[in-house]
Parts: C-alpha cells; structure tokens; sequence
C-alpha cells in the first residue's frame, strides 16, 4: 500500500503470540492489497479495469464489499466520492499510470480523461460476488482499500480473541476497547504544513474508526498555483479550495476513509453542510489569513480528549 503499519495490542490472549499476530494482521493486509491494488497487474481490480464492458466480472466478497461502499458514499456525496476518477488523477501525475510528471494538462486531455469519468457506470453484487461496467471504466480504490486494510486487520485480531487494540496504517485507524493506560485509545489529528508530526487536537476512540485525507502531504507547484492529488469529479481538475485536511470518525475505517476524501473534495463549507446533514464527526483544518482555523461538526464534540476527560474513562 505505499505505506507503513503499527499495531498495539492490549491483554491479549494466553495462546496467541506475539509473532502469530503480527502475521495474521500482515497477512491480513497482503490479501487487501493483492485484490486491490492498482500497482499490481495481477489483482482483481486491475483484471477487471482490462475486462470489456457488459459482462459480469467475478470477485472476492471483501473487493464486492468495497466497491459497494464506494458507490454509497458516491451517492450520499452527491458524486464527491468517485472511484473511476483514475484517469484525471493519473493524467494530473498522481496515479499508477502516471507519468511522473509535474505539469497542468491541456484541456483537450482533461476532456479526454473526464470522459472516461462516472460511478453511474458501475454495477455491484454481492452473491456471487462481481462487478460490471456499462461503458469503459476503470477503478482505483486508493481512498478506501486502506480503510478497509485496517478494518480487516481489526477483525483478524477480534476473531483472535483480542478485545483491545488499536491498528494504524498510514494514519487511518480503528480501535477497540482500552489502550494500556486503561483509558479511551487517545489519537491525534496532525497539524498541516509546516507543523506536520505534531497534533494540533486529539480524539478519544474506544470501538469507532477514524480517517484523515488533505492536500497538504502530495500535491505540486505551477505558476504559483498548488495542485492538490485530490481531484474533483465535477471539475476535472484538483480540488481549489481553503480546506487543508478533514478527519472523520465512523463505525468501520473504510467508511470513514471515503467520507473523508468525500469531504476533502466538497471543501470547507459544502463539506460542513453535508457533515451535518448526514450528522457526522468531522474535524476541518481550513486555511485562513495566513494561518489555519479548526472547524468541527456537532457530532464531532464527544470525541474531542478534553471533553472525555472531563467526563473520565
């Protein structure tokens, strides 16, 4: 997955040993990656971007399971979330099929690309498990494979008997029960920028899920203008907005995942409003007079660490 993992498990169980459950958690989060990765020929995802149209595409459960959250969000986000955004990201040099390069394409190839855009294509089903597309598409689950990297890793460590853990890969994270202290797992939400590897806030999880996306880690300059790898499906191009980062809680890691690209993408006040409605945890890190301003949503306020501290663990 491009990235790193850390795993803290507390009180496990007498039988299970250390080494066992860093192979189960890692073997856990191989068999995610070999289905969905776009950096590899041989997964389903990428068999299936080389499929023709019309036909049924067999797959594993997890990959349905991911496509058929994908397709959700989609449609809550009003199109935010779009998992066959692949071509604009690759042309906008971001993706597996990237050439590297750090330039603003010309409006023909933008057009050329976004054609080539749409989860309206994209059919799901769960018994037997498949996929299908009506027209030529292709998917890249990058905004929610690793969510879901962390929530099958989660349910390896549950099916092991652990009741306590908190699993973390490349700053998505879910948790269970207490952390060694005996208290709520504390987990912070990075400051952008400048201040990157210090926690400008923390939230208080025990059983909940929470994700991070912002533009502030990958994205290139020209002609004075940042080009964020967050592309919106509705424009074609990267996002163009105040909003730095968006942190989300949720119940499973893979939902929490796209939300927060979703939100990502909508931008600080279409991003709010849609928390709202939806009644989400949210945490945004908007640009603001040089500096950055911290917005959250009602929902997010009991998971704040001052708060649940107050109210002891």
């Amino acid at each position: 997955m491009g990235t790193v993992y850390h795993v803290t498990v507390v009180d496990p169980p007498a039988g299970l040993a250390r080494e066992a459950a860093a192979a189960g958690v890692d073997a856990a989060l191989a068999e995610v990656n070999a289905r969905m990765s776009t950096y590899r020929a041989d997964s389903e995802v990428s068999r299936f971007n080389r499929a023709a149209p019309g036909e049924w595409f067999a797959v594993s459960a997890d990959t349905a399971d991911v496509v058929a959250t994908a397709l959700e969000v989609h449609a809550r986000s009003g199109g935010a979330f779009d998992i066959t955004v692949g071509p604009l990201v690759d042309l906008w040099g971001f993706g597996a099929g990237s050439k590297g390069e750090d330039r603003v394409p010309a409006e023909a190839e933008i057009a050329a690309a976004a054609a080539r855009v749409g989860s309206g294509a994209l059919r799901v089903r769960a018994d037997p498990p498949a996929l299908r597309k009506e027209a030529e598409r292709e998917i890249d689950l990058s905004a929610i494979a690793k969510g879901y990297g962390v929530d099958r890793a989660a349910l390896w460590l549950e099916g092991n008997g652990v009741a306590n853990y908190m699993v973390e890969v490349g700053g998505e994270v879910r948790t269970a029960g207490r952390n060694p202290q005996g208290s709520k797992w504390r987990i912070g939400i990075e400051a952008p920028e400048l201040q990157q590897g210090h926690a400008i806030t923390a939230v208080a999880l025990s059983g909940e899920s929470v994700a991070t996306s912002g533009d502030y880690r990958n994205y290139f300059e020209s002609g004075g203008r940042r080009y964020s790898h967050t592309i919106d499906p509705a424009t074609a191009r990267p996002v163009d907005h105040a909003l730095a980062s968006v942190t989300v809680v949720a119940a499973d890691c893979k939902t929490a995942d796209a939300l927060a690209t979703a939100i990502d993408v909508l931008g600080p006040e279409r991003g709010m409003a849609f928390a709202e409605r939806e009644k989400l945890p949210v945490y945004l890190i908007v640009r603001a007079g040089g500096g950055f301003e911290s917005r959250s949503s009602t929902a997010f306020a009991p998971y704040l660490v001052d708060r649940d501290a107050e109210a002891g663990p």
